[in-house]
């Protein structure tokens, strides 16, 4: 069977329920959080359900601002998985991870936490038997596999590939729960809404707004079809090359803030927590430029704390004069 897609990425979530004890390092990250109200202060259930972390954790800008600039590569993930619930990482069905690959995720990273995303784009023709592999492939992740991602490119039209959806999403496996991002606007219609329901697959709410429109809060298609959310927040993709294909900007700080679309964001999230068992939120750098310090002031405005490394390092500095104090 033929299933006409010309773009589709697969990702496999899983999430950090507990914490672990905390490495600490110097590094040149020394923004202190600020207060931000939000509609109401949420009680431990509802910041449980929410998970809050960045696209990738292999970025050579962050050398020097989130992870120190003595810290090796080989310990960036240790390094992130301390301060992050969830994060995701690339791949593809023709090459999904070694094992040995596997295990060391698991071996530093604390007990609940694995990359969240595995993603996959190609030709999607007689998908099924690739998607078997690669489930098979990452079996030893099933235990904390929490969502497996399709995105759609904007290629993707239901003119041509209405079909073929409705044949895909009906052979799809049910021990695992999926979620669709659909670029095309052709595919907002209740009838897509209803499709997604029957398969309980979730709608994937993506902020892909320009960064001329960053002022204004985003105007978005958001259907709820399952008992989860996820939240995409992908940003300007035009901010990272210009027209020559030369990289423009180096994601090390804040290049431009979105205030009004946290804002927005951060509502939408509050008013359906009661209703949904999980919050999944991913954000990209293109979004403000540092997605670290994104993730932290969007968990601002949902009236919990995400400390970066500087503040926690803070916090520890303090913790040990105390101690020391009632030890004189």
């Amino acid at each position: 069977m033929t299933y006409p897609f010309r773009q589709v990425r697969w990702q496999v979530t899983s999430a950090l329920d507990g914490k672990c004890p905390l490495r600490f390092y110097r590094n040149a990250f020394s923004k202190e959080a600020k207060p931000i109200n939000c509609v109401r202060s949420l009680n431990l259930t509802d910041q449980h359900k929410i998970r809050i972390g960045a696209c990738a954790w292999s970025f050579q800008d962050w050398h020097g601002s989130f992870y120190p600039s003595d810290l090796p590569e080989s310990q960036w993930l240790e390094f992130y998985a301390n301060y992050f619930p969830a994060v995701e990482v690339d791949s593809t069905f023709y090459a999904a991870p070694a094992e040995a690959t596997l295990r060391r995720w698991i071996e530093i990273t604390p007990p609940a936490f694995l990359p969240r995303e595995i993603t996959h784009s190609y030709q999607l023709r007689d998908c099924m038997a690739e998607l078997s592999s690669f489930l098979r492939a990452i079996e030893l992740l099933a235990p904390k596999l929490q969502v497996i991602l399709i995105q759609l490119p904007p290629s993707f039209a239901p003119k041509h590939g209405n079909a073929a959806l409705r044949k895909f999403l009906g052979q799809l496996p049910q021990d695992f729960r999926f979620a669709i991002e659909f670029r095309h606007v052709g595919w907002h219609r209740p009838r897509i809404i209803r499709l997604l329901e029957k398969h309980r697959i979730c709608w994937v709410w993506a902020d892909t707004t320009p960064l001329n429109e960053r002022n204004l809060a985003p105007f978005e298609f958001l259907p709820r079809t399952t008992d989860f959310l996820y939240l995409r927040l992908l940003g300007d993709y035009a901010t990272k090359y210009n027209v020559d294909g030369e990289r423009v900007h180096r994601y090390q700080k804040l290049l431009w803030k979105r205030e009004a679309a946290l804002d927005s964001w951060s509502l939408k999230i509050e008013r359906h927590l009661s209703e949904v068992r999980n919050v999944w939120t991913f954000i990209s750098n293109h979004f403000e430029g540092f997605a670290p310090e994104t993730c932290q002031r969007l968990a601002q405005r949902l009236n919990f704390d995400l400390p970066l490394p500087s503040q926690t390092e803070q916090a520890l500095s303090e913790q040990e004069r105390s101690q020391l104090d009632l030890q004189l």
